[in-house]
């Protein structure tokens, strides 16, 4: 791969989590703060939702670092390694904790609120439905590594 599209892809990565780390900044403890005051019944919800929300930021920021390593990788022509291996497996299972996060945050929405939570479930819906994407195409990608792995140390014993 070209080191052009590996840099265009780290500086997709770096925007992303930019965008993610101001949206955690800025964004995020506003709403909490707004919602808390709109709705005094449910305040004491306001922290349990930071916490949730930081943790999922934590998940995606340590994706993107593993995907960083990944075009690091890619980039010292290591491509084919198990380190790479280890980085997409990384990339699934913070991907799928993601998942569990959000299934189990759309539970409580679905069973333990009242009034109009419609647009929480299918907010909810749509990033489960992203992050599981994601989590089987690392999973899809990490084995299909893992035998090119396989094949490589089964070469290099051969000759």
């Amino acid at each position: 791969m070209k080191r052009g599209a590996t840099l265009f892809l780290r500086g997709v990565i770096i925007l992303i989590g930019l965008a993610a780390l101001a949206v955690c900044i800025f964004f995020i403890p506003g709403v909490a703060s707004r919602d808390a005051a709109a709705h005094p019944e449910s305040a004491y919800l306001q922290y349990p939702f930071l916490a949730s929300t930081y943790g999922l930021a934590v998940l995606l920021f340590a994706a993107l670092y593993q995907a960083f390593k990944l075009l690091g990788y890619i980039d010292r022509n290591k491509a084919f390694s198990e380190p790479a291996v280890k980085a997409l497996n990384r990339i699934k299972q913070c991907a799928m904790t993601v998942c569990i996060i959000l299934a189990a945050g759309l539970v409580f929405v679905a069973f333990g609120m009242d009034g109009d939570r419609a647009g929480a479930i299918s907010m909810g819906l749509i990033c489960t439905f992203v992050s599981s994407v994601i989590a089987v195409f690392a999973a899809v990608l990490r084995r299909l590594l893992h035998q090119v792995v396989l094949l490589q140390d089964e070469n290099e014993l051969i000759v």
